[in-house]
C-alpha cells in the first residue's frame, strides 16, 4: 500500500505597501475625498451655528428642552469637526502601528 504524500505548504511572506498613484484615477479620488472633508466642516460649522443659536434662545426663554438640543448639537458639531481634522493623523497612526505588528 502507498501512503500519499503531502505537499508541503510553504506561507509566503506578503508585502503591503500603499502608493496613491499606482491606480488610475487616484487624484480624483483625493480630490473627491478633500471635497467631502470640505463639505463636512461646512455643514459642522452651520450646526454648530443653529446649535448656539438653538441654546441661547432656549436658555433665554427658559425652555429646557431647546437648550438642552442646541448645547447637543454644538458638542456634536464641535466632535464632528475634530474627527474631521484628525481623520488622516487617525488613519496614519493605525496603519503604522499595524505595520509594526509582528
Amino acid at each position: 500500500m502507498v501512503t500519499p504524500v503531502m505537499p508541503v505548504l510553504m506561507w509566503a511572506d506578503v508585502v503591503l505597501s500603499p502608493n496613491a498613484s499606482a491606480l488610475p484615477g487616484s487624484g480624483t479620488l483625493q480630490q473627491m475625498a478633500d471635497g467631502i472633508a470640505g463639505w463636512g466642516l461646512i455643514l459642522a460649522l452651520i450646526a454648530v451655528v443653529i446649535g448656539a443659536v438653538t441654546w441661547a434662545m432656549g436658555s433665554h426663554s427658559q425652555n429646557l428642552h431647546h437648550a438642552v438640543t442646541g448645547r447637543r448639537t454644538v458638542l456634536i458639531s464641535a466632535g464632528a469637526a475634530l474627527l474631521i481634522g484628525a481623520a488622516p493623523v487617525l488613519i496614519n497612526f493605525f496603519f503604522h502601528a499595524g505595520t509594526g505588528l509582528h
